[in-house]
């Protein structure tokens, strides 16, 4: 098996049925048989998938977002960073949020196919599964997005054998996350990256042929 380099500039991408989709360059932490950590910087230029006017898919409503018109924006992250975790084999990825005054917040588990890596490129693709999970720091659960995956069935992305299977594999990070294993329990709440690692730049692929017809500035 090959893997990425630590300091390594990668793509992580989310594919969608409207072929534009959002790439985020982000920075590798570890990568190894037990999965990929990799770093989104404060200010790290995206491409991210929104409304034709720019604003983001939420304002369509539950159904909408996944059937109004979709344009590409170029824009810059301004979080204060994620560290995102890939364990191997699993359909999801966990996220560590701190705050502004650098306390760890909580736990992100965001359902997704398993990846597809493209080392040439330096890419990992996925799609995104819509239902979440938060953990708070002091592991409280709280299922998020439920009224979008129902969105999702009404206007076709998912039918509801699909949604239920979705639904089930949150039941299975639940277990993960009630018996504390990996990554939860590796201490990555405590970590922090390098002053030294330079700002990814702007992404470039993949994206669509006349990517100028499909931005928004």
């Amino acid at each position: 098996m090959t893997y990425w380099t630590p300091g390594t500039t990668i793509e992580w991408v989310y594919a969608n049925d409207h072929n534009l989709p959002t790439v985020r360059p982000m920075t590798v932490v570890r990568d190894d048989a037990d999965g990929l950590v990799a770093w989104l910087a404060p200010g790290t230029p995206i491409l991210k998938t929104v409304l034709t006017d720019g604003r983001e898919l939420r304002h369509a409503g539950p159904v909408g977002m996944f059937t109004e018109p979709r344009a590409l924006k170029l824009d810059t992250w301004r979080g204060t960073g994620i560290l995102k975790v890939l364990p191997t084999g699993k359909p999801w990825s966990v996220w560590h949020f701190w705050g502004s005054d650098g306390r760890f917040h909580g736990w992100y588990v965001n359902l997704e196919l398993l990846h597809t890596r493209d080392f040439a490129g330096r890419r990992t693709s996925t799609r995104d599964n819509v239902l979440d999970l938060w953990i708070t720091h002091d592991r409280v659960v709280q299922w998020k997005d439920e009224d979008e995956l129902e969105g999702a069935v009404v206007a076709g992305r998912f039918t509801q054998a699909e949604a239920d299977r979705i639904t089930a594999t949150a039941h299975d990070a639940v277990q993960d996350i009630e018996s504390w294993t990996a990554p939860f329990s590796d201490g990555w709440r405590t970590w922090s990256a390098p002053a030294d690692w330079p700002l990814p730049a702007a992404p470039t692929s993949p994206v669509p042929t006349l990517i100028a017809d499909h931005l928004v500035s």
